[in-house]
């Protein structure tokens, strides 16, 4: 009788542990839910959008969002008729090549570099999807596989910038004439990482999480291939639209002369991703 009893006591200790948990469970999922803190992952660039150019005029623009010029001695020279300067390859490569010109075509339009000299063609493109950080998107996630050119003058980048107002900008990836890549905040001054990276010719992974941390703030986290090296803080970043681009000026802060021949920049496997909270 004492051993039946036991059994039974034991059968209901273990009902009501087992009911206990369900209950909890369901509470907890609840209580997320209510709260607003069940994400979905969206994809908005998959890696693919290099495979062909219906694809890739599907994801991507030519040129800079402003015009042709920038900051250094290379003019963007990219169209759906004209890929010269940039163009895809079999295996989703893309490839932007400078061209060192025998003559300057005339300085460069862009505001603040108008006294700099165009002495290259090159390319650029930027997603048409752009990149707002706020409380329905609180984290961005964004990647590409990159071989750059380490020769002085060359100035390869994967980055992010303000669509109506600079600040902010990110540099997921920036090579200024070396084997040594920069990863830089903006928001006013200046946040770097620098990374000496061995084999930059080759193929290697540069990534950033973006992720809201406050009303106005956001924390970038750097990584290449995978290995975390810095957080920065993003002030004032907060709804505020950014572009991603992916661009080789030359020469500038990456030292002149540059190269006398033709420098190519190949990407690869460019991802963006965000998380919806609601």
């Amino acid at each position: 009788m004492r051993n039946q009893t036991m059994k039974w006591c034991m059968l209901f200790a273990c009902m009501s542990v087992s009911l206990f948990a369900c209950k909890k469970g369901r509470v907890e999922v609840q209580s997320e839910s209510e709260n607003g803190k069940v994400k979905a992952w969206e994809t908005l660039i998959d890696g693919t959008s290099f495979a062909n150019y219906t694809d890739f005029h599907a994801k991507w623009n030519y040129n800079y969002p402003w015009g042709t010029d920038h900051n250094g001695t290379a003019r963007m020279v990219g169209s759906s008729t004209n890929h010269n300067q940039i163009y895809l390859s079999s295996g989703n490569v893309l490839t932007i090549k400078a061209t060192r010109l025998s003559s300057s075509p005339g300085n460069s339009t862009s505001n603040g570099f108008t006294n700099v000299p165009i002495w290259y063609y090159s390319g650029t493109c930027h997603a048409k999807q752009q990149v707002v950080i706020n409380d329905q998107f609180p984290s961005y996630t964004i990647s590409g596989d990159f071989a750059v050119p380490t020769a002085r003058g060359t100035w390869p980048a994967f980055w992010i910038t303000g669509v109506n107002s600079w600040p902010p900008e990110s540099d997921i990836m920036e090579f200024k004439g070396s084997n040594t890549v920069w990863q830089n905040t903006y928001d006013g001054s200046w946040e770097n990482i620098l990374t000496p990276v061995s084999n930059a010719g080759s193929y290697h992974n540069y990534k950033c999480w973006y992720n809201k941390i406050n009303a106005t703030d956001v924390e970038c986290h750097y990584y290449i291939d995978n290995v975390w090296k810095a957080r920065h803080v993003m002030s004032n970043s907060v709804n505020k639209p950014m572009w991603l681009i992916i661009n080789m000026q030359m020469e500038r802060d990456s030292g002149s002369p540059g190269p006398s021949g033709d420098t190519f920049y190949t990407g690869k496997n460019v991802t963006m991703g965000r998380e919806r909270a609601f």
